[in-house]
């Protein structure tokens, strides 16, 4: 009976075990509860006897198999002679297994299989137990909340530093609710009951926080009194006190100075415990002490004791700070585009000075400009090397993968009076180790063909120091002259860059043209072709206060540029050029910009006509006075129109046409007013300007365009569209003038 009791107990509960017990016995007289079903004795005779020598060998496996199987056929033989059936064999005959097999001969197993298109089988429908579906059945239950006991937070809130309230906490736990976030429906009870213990612990959260550490939160749930009213879920809240700081202490070595990480930890003594504020803090000293030498730094866990007496919390912080450093060796891996020699370069640091981890951002930064690289890294590491004033080196790793160094290129415009102006480049940016560049560029447009060829190298021997030398040949065909031109040119400059914005810039070099030019000549009323050799050395300064250089909101921008010329061609003449220009922006509001811009040009030295055309001024188009086709403003003359045709009687052309002649002067100014939205924006606008023959600006006859346009602002720079009218428009001058660019127009 115990072994049939076990083999029960093994494959069901213990529930079957004790109802068998019961029913194998019913048959015998009634036992004593009190007396056991197997006494003390016959247990004992069960159990094998232990060897008396603990020294002798156990029995083996097969030993105990035999033993079971002995004791297996003892069993059958007595229940044989009891009257049990015996349990039927396997077909292979092996009586002596455990459990056999069913009978060979069972008729349900030779029985064909039902079809499964017989039974009749309802799909199941999880909706009513999920909210995947978002019908009226999947939400049969509608709740609202409300939240109890935070009044008292309008009063132990108040702070100097920090001060929450009721609306603070509700307005947060709105943001992450469970029961908000489920729109006041559910499928059941049980969802809102889950939703209603999220939202609890949400609350405990949110207070502890805000340095309610004893806050309990206790959620009801309030059944509806009538059909159609809601479930209510009651969170009532008793916060308790406020924790403020204590003691705080800081585990660490010395600093230099001493405050340095107390100093960088805002939080201080009798402020409430407010864990957004306490996370800023710890992450400020891991921000800030790299910034002051210690590159290596590492924060530890945080331990804050409460006491609820006096209601405040002692506060310390693990700080590892490591050695204090400065900037040692820089050391290059991977697959460079130049040597460590050249990173030296673009560094805005020298050996020995304390380390700063802006200055090391600041050399990525520079690295991934280059535009040489696909992947690049920056990282300090200990040397162990001492270094000076008591500090250690800090190698400087940089990892490098060199990138594709071949750029295609291209762009395009249209401006009135201008035409279409295609434009493409082919850039090789390390042809010429490190960072030498070639590039090859052409343009067609309806008024411009040409091609040039430069060379180009970036930060030579200096950081944003560029030294260029180039040739080009272009055909230029406009009203107010006509040239083919070819230049050798060569420039140093120190600019800016989106990464490093300087309030100093500079640029110098020389140009040497021979061009050969068509100009019209007052003395006989045609034009003439004239061949002019031009040698020039123009240079330009520039101050820069703006925030930005592709799309300024605030600041100001004044440059200068003066090229002293010599010109052969219509004898030997020597003058200057000299061009003024500032402009300014003003942040008006979230999303309006005003700028202004004033431009003033001057030649000196020689007559106007006895300087090549392409080297006079001219104003009109759209990076000048927009309503004005391009070089439109400034004297003029008149002269036949070839389409006119004085033999028919229809004819509507003018007999005459006015074409520009340029001038020694000019005055221009720009108005504009800039509203942004997301990633577009319109722009109204007020050009003014005119040319002046004499060397002098004259400031009077000034012409006026005004309009309209639009912007699509790219991570490269704004994409402009601008429309514009003359006022007061003279015979042969537009109605409407459209310019098509990239970036603003100024």
């Amino acid at each position: 009976m115990f072994r049939t009791a076990f083999a029960v107990f093994a494959l069901g509960s213990i529930c079957p075990t004790l109802a068998f017990a019961q029913d194998s016995d019913a048959a015998q007289t009634v036992q004593d509860p009190r007396e056991p079903i197997i006494d003390d004795a016959e247990f004992d005779a069960t159990i094998p006897a232990i060897d008396a020598d603990p020294d002798n060998p156990m029995g083996s496996v097969a030993d105990w198999q035999a033993e079971q199987q002995k004791l297996e056929r003892e069993t059958r033989q007595e229940d044989a002679e009891d009257g049990i059936a015996a349990l039927p064999a396997v077909e292979d005959g092996d009586a002596d297994e455990l459990i056999a097999d069913a009978p060979v001969n069972d008729p349900e197993i030779d029985a064909d299989l039902v079809p499964i298109e017989s039974f009749d089988i309802e799909p199941f429908d999880e909706s009513q137990f999920t909210e995947a579906d978002g019908g009226d059945q999947a939400a049969a239950l509608r709740y609202e909340y409300r939240i109890d006991g935070l009044d008292a937070l309008d009063d132990t809130g108040a702070s100097l530093v920090r001060p929450v309230g009721s609306s603070d906490i509700i307005g947060q736990f709105a943001e992450f609710s469970a029961l908000e976030d489920g729109d006041g429906k559910a499928a059941n009870g049980a969802m809102v009951s889950a939703r209603m213990d999220e939202d609890q612990q949400l609350l405990v959260d949110i207070l502890s926080g805000q340095g309610y550490f004893d806050a309990t939160v206790n959620g009801s749930v309030e059944l509806p009194q009538s059909d159609g009213e809601k479930l209510t879920v009651g969170l009532q809240v008793t916060p308790g006190r406020r924790y403020d700081f204590g003691r705080i202490l800081f585990e660490s070595g010395s600093v230099v100075p001493d405050d340095l990480i107390i100093r960088n930890f805002v939080p201080k003594t009798g402020e409430p415990i407010v864990a957004e504020r306490v996370l800023g803090a710890e992450a400020n000293i891991a921000v800030a002490l790299p910034q002051e030498g210690y590159p290596f730094v590492k924060t530890g866990q945080r331990d804050i004791l409460l006491d609820p007496e006096t209601g405040t919390g002692d506060y310390a912080l693990p700080v590892d700070t490591g050695p204090r450093s400065s900037y040692g060796d820089i050391v290059t891996t991977g697959t460079p585009a130049f040597d460590a020699d050249h990173i030296k370069v673009l560094t805005r640091f020298d050996k020995g000075e304390l380390y700063d981890s802006r200055m090391v951002d600041d050399l990525r930064k520079a690295l991934v400009a280059t535009g040489l690289l696909s992947i690049v890294s920056v990282k300090a590491t200990p040397s162990g090397i001492e270094g000076p004033d008591g500090t250690e080196y800090a190698t400087i790793n940089v990892e490098q993968e060199a990138g594709p160094p071949r750029t295609l290129a291209g762009s395009a415009g249209y401006g009135t009076g201008q035409g279409m102006r295609v434009e493409g480049s082919w850039t090789h940016r390390n042809f010429f180790p490190p960072e030498g560049a070639l590039i090859g560029s052409a343009v067609i447009g309806t008024q411009e063909q040409g091609t040039s060829l430069t060379f180009r190298r970036s930060n030579a021997g200096k950081r944003d120091k560029t030294v260029e030398f180039g040739i080009s040949a272009l055909h230029s065909d406009f009203d107010a002259y006509e040239a083919f031109t070819g230049r050798i040119a060569g420039r140093i400059s120190y600019d800016s860059t989106p990464i490093w914005q300087k309030r100093f810039t500079y640029s110098y070099g020389f140009e040497l043209l021979g061009t050969n030019e068509q100009d019209f000549n007052l003395l006989t009323g045609t034009r003439d072709r004239t061949t002019y050799y031009v040698a020039a050395l123009p240079g330009q300064v520039t101050f820069d206060t703006t925030d930005s250089l592709l799309d300024p909101t605030e600041g100001f921008r004044l440059s200068a540029k003066l090229s002293p010329e010599a010109s052969l061609g219509s004898g030997t003449q020597i003058y200057g050029r000299g061009l003024i220009e500032g402009t300014t922006y003003y942040q008006a509001g979230e999303s309006v910009v005003l700028a202004g811009r004033v431009r003033l040009g001057s030649i000196s030295g020689a007559d106007r006509e006895l300087i090549a055309p392409s080297r006079r001024y001219y104003a009109g188009g759209g990076g000048s006075v927009r309503g004005f086709g391009y070089q439109q403003l400034g004297p003029k003359v008149q002269e036949p129109n070839p389409k006119f045709d004085a033999t028919d009687p229809d004819e509507t052309d003018s007999p005459t046409i006015s074409r520009p002649i340029g001038g020694r002067s000019l005055v221009e100014a720009a108005a504009e007013i800039r509203y942004r939205f997301g990633d577009y924006g319109v722009v109204g606008f007020v050009d003014a300007g005119q040319v002046y023959t004499s060397s002098t600006p004259g400031f009077d006859n000034l012409r006026y365009g005004v309009g309209i346009g639009g912007r699509f602002y790219t991570n490269f720079g704004p994409m402009r569209l601008d429309v514009a009218t003359p006022i007061n428009r003279q015979p042969g001058e537009s109605r409407v003038s459209i310019y098509i660019s990239i970036g603003q127009a100024f």
